[in-house]
């Protein structure tokens, strides 16, 4: 008897064991750190602290979708040319995915990879980057999120989110183009890369921009990816379906505006004249369009990212709260002033 005793006071003991080392791992997962969580958050920031009074440079990784347009081209020089004054303390990296979401997954996994200390993510998709983030999560390398936006929550999932208001810049273009069409349209609507959070957010701002006006109507949307060629085929074809009803093109993009003039050219119609052009971003060729009189006007989405990233990451490292989104003010360009921005537009 007294050996069965033994026995059961033996199994008891092992099974609260075996129960304490369970709830003790499942405790040190629970702190593994998020950057956006408390624990997480505080860790990353000690770490990059330490690093700093050692001396060492801070690396941040920026990871770029592609470089093939006049906004992403200056988008990337703003982050170099900032990264370059900053490089008493900074050292920056910069991937390009070329247009393949599959390929920027594989840079900011490749970047975690590095040890990179921070990342800046402009994201060719809204979905498709769950993984990677956790990845860096994991490693305690703050995300910010640039110019577009992801799946997830500021705060938990990545720090912030810095770019432009893409609802209000449909808002503005619909608006303006209601006012200058007494409110009566057929329009064409070239949007941007299908899944992205600014195409989305451009549509949706546009659309309710001119829902109480029933006589302005989308005849079409399609995407032209936010590529003047692109843009330029697909007007082509549109022109072929619907001719002489178009009156007016908001496209996602000054690239693909652009390309729907040079369309509507060739097949013997008047931008800015028979058919009213109103797009977003604010490029330079943009402008000299508006003061050619083949383009109306375009609401700007300002690319120079550099100050306001680098700002937002100092900020971040004194400890300062961050708001979830950090808006852009954005300006608004047509025949009344075009040209007076043409000089320094990029």
């Amino acid at each position: 008897m007294k050996r069965c005793n033994s026995e059961r006071r033996l199994i008891v003991a092992s099974l609260f064991t075996v129960l304490a080392l369970v709830l003790l791992a499942s405790g040190c997962r629970k702190e593994g750190g998020s950057t956006g969580s408390t624990g997480g958050a505080s860790d990353a920031k000690s770490r990059l602290a330490e690093k700093a009074q050692r001396g060492e440079k801070i690396v941040v990784g920026f990871s770029q979708m592609e470089n093939n347009g006049p906004w992403r081209i200056a988008e990337t020089q703003s982050m170099r040319d900032e990264g370059a004054k900053r490089a008493a303390k900074y050292e920056l990296l910069v991937t390009d995915a070329q247009g393949q979401t599959s390929k920027q997954v594989s840079d900011v996994e490749d970047l975690v990879a590095r040890g990179v200390d921070v990342i800046f993510l402009a994201p060719r998709e809204e979905q498709g980057f769950e993984s990677a983030i956790q990845a860096a999560r994991e490693k305690n390398i703050p995300v910010f999120m640039i110019d577009r936006e992801v799946n997830g929550t500021a705060g938990q999932d990545f720090v912030t989110f810095i770019g432009s208001n893409f609802v209000d810049e449909g808002r503005r273009a619909g608006e303006w183009l209601a006012k200058q069409t007494n409110n009566k349209a057929g329009i064409v609507e070239l949007t941007g890369t299908a899944g992205s959070s600014v195409a989305r957010d451009r549509h949706d701002g546009f659309a309710n921009a001119i829902k109480n006006f029933p006589d302005m109507k989308i005849l079409t949307s399609q995407t032209g990816d936010f590529n003047r060629a692109t843009g330029q085929k697909v007007m082509e074809n549109i022109i072929q379906a619907h001719g002489k009803n178009i009156t007016a093109v908001y496209a996602h993009s000054d690239e693909m505006a652009l390309g729907a003039i040079q369309a509507l050219k060739a097949a013997g119609m008047q931008p800015g004249k028979d058919v009213i052009v109103v797009s977003v971003d604010g490029e330079k060729a943009a402008l000299e369009a508006i003061v050619r009189g083949e383009m109306n006007a375009t609401v700007e989405c300002n690319p120079r990212f550099g100050p306001v990233a680098f700002d937002t990451l100092e900020k971040y490292l004194r400890g300062e709260t961050l708001p979830a989104k950090i808006i852009n003010e954005d300006r608004f360009f047509d025949t009344s002033n075009a040209a007076q921005f043409v000089a320094t537009a990029f």
